[in-house]
């Protein structure tokens, strides 16, 4: 897993990594059992604090996404955390508002902003679609 980070984004390093952790898992991108990164090769390749990447696995842990075993490292919980549904539909919220709140600072009204939804759900169904037909064959 390759983790992404906005310095400029003005959200906490260590919980854009939660988010990134918590969209992987639920979407099954990671799957449970699967170790996460160390802290600290993690830490130098995003060039932050140790302490901040163990801040983002500390919460983690808390909400129960991963589990730490002492002396082997950070691993992915079994996939039947009630947290699962409630992550994707939590981000996909997250997703929408941000968008939402684009586009009315871009003043889009709500018709053009749902046709471009659409559109862009319709696109992306299709690829998807397409990119599934050519792993069957």
């Amino acid at each position: 897993m390759r983790f992404h980070v906005n310095f400029k984004s003005g959200k906490p390093v260590y919980l854009q990594v939660v988010d990134q952790v918590r969209a992987a898992a639920a979407s099954g991108a990671l799957r449970a059992g699967e170790a996460l990164p160390s802290i600290r090769p993690l830490a130098e390749e995003l060039r932050v604090n140790r302490n901040t990447v163990a801040k983002a696995y500390g919460e983690l842990e808390s909400q129960g996404v991963i589990e730490a075993v002492p002396g082997k490292g950070c691993f992915v919980r079994d996939g039947d955390s009630p947290l699962r549904k409630d992550a994707r539909l939590r981000l996909l919220t997250d997703g929408i508002d941000e968008a939402v709140v684009s586009a009315h600072h871009l003043q889009i009204d709500k018709s053009e902003f749902l046709r471009l939804a659409s559109h862009r759900f319709d696109g992306f169904a299709g690829r998807r679609a397409r990119a599934d037909g050519r792993e069957k064959t």
